[in-house]
């Protein structure tokens, strides 16, 4: 049998025909992170068509929560089936299509917040900050001999939500090739 997901953040889609009338109200009462989308109402699908309006919802917890706690959450909603989510950026940017210029645009002045999330942080991080990220994750694994990419990993996921969200967000494959190549250098491993 798989290992169950247990992660810190989920999302999910709900629509407002099935969601209770004080949804936003069960949201709030968790005393966690969330945004939710601008009401996608414009979106269509592969033949044209409008598809059936929705909200996309993002939820952020402290620990991990299991797939089981978020359905319970989901269930009260009325809200089908919840997702991990695999970078918080890419998600938070997803509730506007920020990176889907194919897509309707939604403004992002109508994302709805709690918890003290804050979505313009997200939204505005600048490819600057990003660069700074990176030097500052390279130098750990330098720094700290990493040979492993899930060292990495566990530390940021333990540590900095920041460098998990980069390195989730598609630098994944020049951080395991630079652990890799150190796992492997002669110079490092007491060789030539």
């Amino acid at each position: 049998m798989a290992k169950e997901t247990r992660t810190r953040n989920w999302w999910f889609v709900l629509y407002p025909e099935s969601a209770p009338e004080n949804w936003l109200e069960i949201i709030d009462e968790l005393h966690i992170q969330y945004a939710v989308s601008p009401l996608h109402d414009k979106d269509v699908d592969a033949n044209g068509e409008i598809k059936k309006p929705h909200w996309h919802v993002i939820l952020m917890f402290e620990g991990v929560k299991s797939y089981q706690q978020i359905k319970e959450i989901t269930d009260s909603l009325n809200a089908p089936i919840p997702q991990a989510v695999n970078g918080l950026v890419g998600t938070v940017r997803y509730l506007i299509h920020k990176d889907n210029p194919d897509k309707f645009q939604y403004p992002k002045e109508e994302i709805m917040c709690g918890g003290g999330f804050d979505v313009a942080e997200v939204l505005n991080r600048s490819t600057a900050d990003k660069r700074k990220i990176i030097r500052d994750i390279y130098d750990f694994i330098r720094e700290n001999n990493i040979t492993e990419f899930y060292q990495l990993t566990d530390y940021a996921y333990k540590n900095d939500a920041d460098w998990f969200d980069v390195l989730m967000d598609g630098h994944t494959v020049f951080f395991n090739a630079v652990i890799k190549s150190r796992r492997h250098a002669p110079q490092l491993n007491g060789g030539g």
